[in-house]
């Protein structure tokens, strides 16, 4: 019993300290792996996703840009060219470039005139939209008032409502409303007056989701130094609220200049923007492409102007809060 005993006894430390070694061995394995292992084909996938990630949104730009620039090209060439071949023809024949179809277009006054309309319809429904619903959502956010939860309730209720249900309406409204010789239906007023009422209600609830994360301690400092409520939407909101405010207005822009279905209702001949105008260039049984290509890239050329030369606030405004 001894004997057993004191080999027993003899042989614990030896199993102890191996346990002892396994553990710190162990613990130190664990201690340096950190992450778990990650899978061969997800290591592969690490390496190049970033190449491939570039490689796909170059093949969707490029898939995405092909169209415009066979506008551009097909707005360059002959309606014979057009007819007799493709616009990439182009590349073995470059005299076929010509601007004539261009100086054809601008001399017709009422391609002109069209183009002021829409200047004239887009522009004031951008800005009353981003003006009024700045208000509003500042109001939302951060302003205590009876019945403000429903109200903002009702607002995004509005969301839902489709442009074509109120076309036959708002046209009876229209048709009714005389001020003088002045007639609501068919004139620009009543263009920018209903863009005005269909863009509030999603201007209202993004602005206000933006405004809301604002911090308060910013409103409460400009309170506290005596600031009113409109030194506070424009000392501190509007200027924090920029990026979010840009983006609102790209959208906007967009929305309206590229605008057929109110403008066929609402507007007259006189008033037509130029969607309109070239909706009406649509022969029966062929396209017009001589009209119809230059004319579509010149309404093109603004929207995109306006989104580069706002495309930091855009970005800046759609990554909003991802980053605190």
């Amino acid at each position: 019993m001894s004997t057993t005993e004191t080999g027993t006894a003899g042989t614990a430390p030896e199993h102890g300290g191996t346990g002892s070694g396994g553990s710190g061995s162990g613990g130190g394995t664990g201690g340096g792996a950190g992450a778990p292992r990650r899978g061969i084909a997800a290591r592969i996938v690490g390496r190049v996703g970033g190449g491939v990630a570039q490689v796909l949104l170059i093949v969707v730009a490029v898939v995405w840009l092909v169209p415009t620039f066979g506008l551009l090209v097909a707005s360059l060439r002959s309606t014979s060219d057009n007819s007799a071949s493709g616009w990439w023809k182009v590349f073995s024949k470059p005299g076929q470039l010509t601007f004539s179809a261009y100086s054809d277009l601008l001399g017709k006054g009422d391609f002109v005139d069209s183009f002021w309309n829409t200047v004239l319809i887009t522009v004031p429904a951008t800005l009353l939209v981003v003006v009024i619903a700045s208000l509003a959502a500042y109001a939302f956010a951060w302003m205590e008032f009876p019945g403000r939860d429903w109200l903002f309730l009702v607002v995004v209720g509005l969301l839902v409502v489709p442009v074509q249900v109120a076309l036959l309406p708002v046209s009876e409204l229209y048709g009714s409303v005389r001020i003088g010789g002045f007639h609501l239906a068919g004139s620009l007023v009543g263009v920018v007056l209903f863009h005005v009422a269909f863009g509030l209600p999603f201007a209202i609830f993004l602005l206000r989701n933006f405004f809301a994360g604002i911090p308060r301690d910013l409103l409460e400092a400009a309170r506290m130094d005596g600031g009113s409520e409109w030194t506070i939407f424009r000392r501190v909101i509007f200027p924090l609220g920029g990026p979010a405010i840009a983006s609102l207005a790209i959208f906007q822009f967009l929305w309206v200049w590229n605008d057929l279905l109110v403008a066929l209702v609402f507007a007259d001949t006189g008033n037509q923007p130029m969607t309109k105008w070239l909706q009406s260039q649509m022969r029966q049984f062929t396209g017009n492409i001589d009209i119809l290509a230059p004319g579509a890239f010149l309404s093109l050329i603004v929207p995109l102007a306006v989104f580069f030369a706002f495309q930091r606030y855009f970005v800046q405004g759609v990554l909003a809060g991802s980053v605190k």
